[in-house]
C-alpha cells in the first residue's frame, strides 16, 4: 500500500521514539563508553532486527521504500512493541488499511437518546476525535464545563487538557491525560491528514505543555472500559468503572456510561 509523505515522517518518528528508550542491556549488548544520545544507535537495531543500517536510516528518515511484513515483525520484535504499537507500526508503514477523510455521519436522534434513557448514570458518546455527541445531566455535572467551542461541539480532550476543571475533578490526572493522548494518537494513527486530527492535536499542543512534552513519545493505546477516581460534586472522591461500546454502523463512535463502584468508594471532602 503507497504511503503518504506525512505517513513516513509519523513512521519514522515512532521509530526513533522507541528505539531511544531500549537500552543496550536490555538487548544483550556489552558497553562501549559514553553515548550521546538514549537507548540503542541506528546501526546495532539494524544488526539485531537483520537489515541494513543504510535502509534503516533511510526507513526513520521518512524517504519513500517499501517494507515487508518480516521487516516489521522484527523491528518490533527488538523494540520490545507491544501489541498496540505492533498494530500502530503496521498502520504508519502502510501495512493495514487507513480509515478514508470523510465528514463523519451526524448521529441519529434514537442513538442520541440512549444516554438520556441512563440516566442517573453518566454517560455520553464520543466520535472519533472524542467530539461529544450527545451527553446526559449526570455526565454534565461529573464534567463540568464540558461545552461547545464556538462552532465546534465539546470535545473531551481539550476538556481534560485546556480546562482547569479536569485536574480536580480527575484525580490520577496525569495517568488519564497520558492514556487519553495515546488513544488519540492511534486514532490519528489511522486518519492521516485528516483535519479534524490536526486541528485538534495544533490546539492542544498550543495549549498544554504536557501534550508538547508527552506527543513526541508516541505513547500508543487503544480505546477500552476499567476504572476511574473522580471527584464527585457531591460525594468526595468516588471509584467509578465505565465501559465503552462501539456503535454498531458507526464504529468511531463510542457510547460511555459510568457507575459507582461500591466497594472502591472513598468519601472525602470536596
Amino acid at each position: 500500500m503507497q504511503t503518504q509523505p506525512h505517513q513516513r515522517r509519523e513512521l519514522g518518528a515512532f521509530l526513533r521514539s522507541r528505539r531511544e528508550r531500549i537500552t543496550p542491556d536490555q538487548v544483550g549488548l556489552p558497553h562501549t563508553g559514553r553515548r550521546r544520545t538514549p537507548g540503542l544507535r541506528r546501526e546495532e537495531l539494524a544488526l539485531l532486527a537483520g537489515i541494513s543500517a543504510t535502509w534503516y536510516t533511510y526507513l526513520e528518515q521518512g524517504r519513500d521504500i517499501r517494507t515487508s511484513d518480516q521487516v516489521l515483525d522484527a523491528l518490533a520484535s527488538v523494540l520490545r512493541l507491544d501489541r498496540y504499537e505492533r498494530g500502530h507500526l503496521f498502520q504508519l508503514a502502510g501495512h493495514a488499511a487507513a480509515v478514508e477523510i470523510e465528514e463523519p455521519e451526524p448521529l441519529a436522534a434514537e442513538v442520541a437518546a440512549v444516554p438520556l434513557l441512563l440516566q442517573p448514570h453518566p454517560a455520553y458518546i464520543i466520535d472519533g476525535n472524542y467530539d461529544v455527541l450527545s451527553c446526559n445531566r449526570a455526565a454534565g455535572e461529573l464534567f463540568p464545563h464540558l461545552t461547545a467551542a464556538g462552532d465546534r461541539p465539546a470535545n473531551f480532550a481539550r476538556w481534560v487538557f485546556l480546562e482547569p476543571a479536569a485536574r480536580a475533578v480527575l484525580v490520577d490526572w496525569e495517568i488519564e491525560a497520558r492514556g487519553l493522548l495515546a488513544r488519540l494518537r492511534t486514532l490519528a494513527g489511522r486518519h492521516p491528514g485528516d483535519f479534524r486530527w490536526i486541528r485538534l492535536i495544533d490546539e492542544l499542543s498550543t495549549g498544554s505543555p504536557e501534550v508538547r512534552a508527552w506527543w513526541p513519545q508516541y505513547d500508543v493505546q487503544t480505546r477500552h472500559g476499567g476504572r476511574k477516581r473522580l471527584r464527585h460534586p457531591g460525594r468526595g472522591v468516588t471509584d467509578f468503572t465505565y465501559t465503552a461500546f462501539h456503535l454498531a454502523e458507526q464504529p468511531e463512535q463510542t457510547l460511555v456510561i459510568y457507575a459507582e463502584n461500591p466497594e472502591g468508594m472513598e468519601r472525602v471532602s470536596g
